[in-house]
């Protein structure tokens, strides 16, 4: 289902249906009766179905994480606006929670370079507004579900500043690359000052303890300079996580291939 924003102009599509209130947190709350499991399985098939729809066709893109409290005088949000033009310049799509702050950043330097523009919402109580600069303004119910389209249409992470979402996506993403679930897959942290305490946390805790191995620091790249953030993420393009990719859109699914312009 795709209705509009309140700006009438951003695409917003969610999936079709309703879901009972506390959806989410009666899943998480322990066994239920079998149908309303039943049920509530389908409904997460159903929302993985429209993820694969709505961004199968995205084709190279590079996944921007970071606080939505900055505004555009903030030195974070000119530095994510600067990167989202040079991702766009290399002709990939830019894909954020497609909310305010650096997200808003993002997707503006996205639409700036002429590049695909995305935002991949999840519902939450404290309803967030797309931005004013994107193509596409995907919405989930399930927080599981949205974690694996941006991991799964993503050939890179850069994670600027941000809270408790950006840490998440931050150690999840270390995690499936550690384990090998993911593979040549940067996360790139942009922002020294903000980031260093955290390095010196894994390294004086964490390796001091034996908890993690001195090499797991280096799946992470640390820098202020988009320079060095897209030299990572060509690297990661030349690999060709998603080499295998069909071309046609699928009248069975529903499918429409994004048309230009």
């Amino acid at each position: 289902m795709t209705s509009r924003s309140n700006d009438g102009k951003t695409p917003i599509s969610r999936p079709s249906g309703r879901y009972p209130r506390d959806d989410e947190a009666r899943l998480l709350e322990g066994p239920k009766l079998r149908r309303e499991e039943l049920f509530r399985a389908l409904r997460i098939f159903r929302e993985f179905i429209h993820g694969f729809r709505q961004l199968h066709f995205t084709g190279p893109c590079v996944t921007v994480f970071g606080s939505a409290r900055f505004d555009e005088n903030h030195r974070y949000y000119k530095l994510a606006r600067q990167l989202g033009r040079a991702v766009a310049d290399e002709g990939v799509a830019i894909m954020t929670g497609g909310g305010p702050g650096i997200m808003e950043a993002a997707n503006r330097g996205a639409r700036e370079g002429g590049g695909v523009s995305l935002g991949c919402n999840i519902e939450l109580p404290m309803e967030q507004e797309p931005n004013a600069y994107l193509d596409k303004f995907v919405q989930f119910h399930y927080f599981f579900v949205r974690k694996v389209m941006l991991v799964k249409y993503s050939d890179a992470f850069v994670v600027m500043p941000g809270g408790f979402g950006t840490l998440d996506e931050v150690f999840e993403t270390a995690v499936l690359v550690q384990t090998r679930k993911v593979r040549e897959f940067p996360i790139i942290l942009m922002g020294v000052d903000f980031w260093t305490p955290m390095f010196d946390f894994l390294r004086d805790k964490l390796i001091a303890e034996a908890t993690i191995s001195p090499e797991d620091l280096d799946l992470f790249t640390l820098t202020d300079s988009v320079d060095e953030a897209m030299e990572c993420i060509r690297s990661a393009l030349s690999f060709g996580r998603c080499a295998e990719v069909q071309t046609h859109a699928s009248s069975v699914l529903g499918e429409r291939r994004p048309t230009s312009g």
